[in-house]
């Protein structure tokens, strides 16, 4: 964009920014007042500063996703996968992928023996898609590991908001930067892709810090003739889907500083979002509707406090954008399921898309419109991802819902036996004998019962 700015006290090229912000309608907070804003409001969450001004929606041409499942997945504390569970997990994000290319990167730790034994594991299967590429500090001895290990490419991780500069670091900026800038190069002199992780980017100084430093890491990338891609961590799900919000928050806004201040092309800007504020998958979708290709995500959205974007979600999202799946084979989502149930892992009921419940319908008027069609009550077939659409038996699933069990089991039955098995069922709700679903074998004793009673019995 012609915009000169250095890190420091370049203020005419700090000035002409805000102008060209201001010239698009774009309003900010400065780096100093997030930091005192944040501090001085804790214990409560970081309040929301509102413009009131647009960016407009630019969705690029083609749309990724990255996987940190062996990463952030793992920060989780849920479980230290085994080579064996590696392996199964690895070949099911290829089965997602399914030779598209959609699903590009799979990042790893390298610190444990473990690790790299994991890491070696998921090479020697010799899959195309994802490409496996270490996670790193901006240390020399993490470049070292990524390079001991064979790969050609890591996630460099580059804490860039005040807080945590002085907090974590009980640092200055000009220390960090140079050190960011120094590790950085010597892993590109070393013949190591860069992705540069602006952890904590959401709340950051984005005008007067953020802006300067990214300009000369490009530079420096541009001078070892390496495209260096540029990650968006909101490290603590602060972000919001919003352009009228104003920055660091708005992660529209965010994306259009990188893209059009920066003049960073969108397939080199990734975003890794986290949901504490149950808003990780919306601010996912808003990165590719406003101009960035690589969405960074973790299977079942498994990830350190309340998780990261679910990968499963992101190859939905990329369908509903795109019109296609291109390629990826949404079928494997419940082999995925399916793997993480046989590690011990209990998918959340009604976690959308994976849970139990995610297709699942009790309330009679429902299944009633569901059974006359299926599109009255779900927004698309889940056959497409291997599962079925399933009714359950309460206290309010209806005579129409009860007849439909009855035929799916292959029970010929007429309206007496349903008038029967329905005033049975309300009898266990209303006496408080009962308060969850019928389990199918519990109905089928009902049923067996019933039948029995009246001289019939199942065949």
């Amino acid at each position: 964009m012609g915009i000169s700015i250095e890190v420091g006290t370049n203020v005419r090229g700090s000035d002409q920014l805000i102008k060209m912000l201001r010239d698009e309608g774009i309003d900010y907070v400065d780096g100093e007042d997030v930091l005192k804003e944040v501090v001085s409001q804790w214990p409560l969450p970081p309040g929301l500063p509102f413009d009131g001004l647009y960016v407009e929606p630019e969705v690029p041409n083609n749309l990724f996703i990255t996987d940190t499942t062996f990463r952030d997945g793992q920060q989780a504390f849920y479980v230290y996968y085994s080579i064996d569970d590696a392996i199964k997990l690895f070949r099911l994000l290829a089965d997602l992928d399914n030779g598209s290319g959609r699903i590009i990167r799979s990042e790893f730790f390298l610190y444990t023996e473990r690790d790299r034994r994991l890491v070696k594991a998921v090479r020697e299967l010799g899959l195309e898609w994802p490409r496996v590429i270490g996670w790193g500090r901006a240390r020399v001895e993490d470049v070292r590991l990524v390079k001991e290990a064979g790969l050609d490419e890591m996630v460099m991780l580059m804490s860039i908001s005040d807080i945590h500069i002085r907090y974590k670091f009980n640092s200055t900026r000009d220390w960090v930067i140079g050190k960011y800038l120094e590790v950085a190069e010597y892993a590109l002199r070393n013949g190591i892709r860069l992705r540069c992780s602006l952890e904590d980017v959401t709340r950051s100084d984005v005008v007067g810090f953020v802006v300067p430093f990214v300009r000369r890491l490009l530079k420096l990338g541009d001078k070892h003739g390496v495209d260096i891609v540029i990650k968006l961590p909101d490290t603590t799900g602060v972000g919001v889907p919003y352009p009228f919000v104003s920055l660091p928050y708005s992660i529209p806004k965010l994306v259009w500083v990188f893209r059009k201040v920066l003049g960073v092309p969108s397939d080199r800007l990734e975003f890794h979002g986290h949901g504490d504020y149950h808003m990780a998958v919306a601010n996912a979708v808003a990165v590719w509707l406003y101009g960035a290709a690589i969405n960074n995500g973790t299977l079942l959205g498994i990830g350190e406090r309340a998780g990261n974007v679910p990968i499963e979600a992101l190859v939905l999202w990329y369908a509903r954008i795109k019109g296609s799946f291109d390629g990826m084979n949404p079928g494997a989502i419940k082999d995925i399921i399916e793997t993480f149930s046989s590690m011990g892992y209990r998918v959340p009921m009604y976690q959308p898309i994976v849970g139990e419940n995610a297709f699942t319908t009790a309330a009679g008027i429902h299944i009633d419109a569901q059974l006359k069609n299926p599109i009255t009550y779900l927004s698309m077939d889940p056959r497409i991802i291997n599962r079925d659409a399933r009714i359950v038996i309460g206290p309010y699933s209806g005579k129409s819902s009860i007849k439909h069990w009855l035929r799916l089991h292959g029970i010929d039955t007429n309206n007496l036996i349903v008038d029967i098995v329905f005033e049975r069922i309300k009898s266990l709700y209303d006496n408080g004998f009962r308060r969850e679903p019928l389990s199918d074998n519990e109905l089928m004793e009902i049923v067996n019962d019933v039948m029995k009673s009246l001289g019939q019995g199942l065949t």
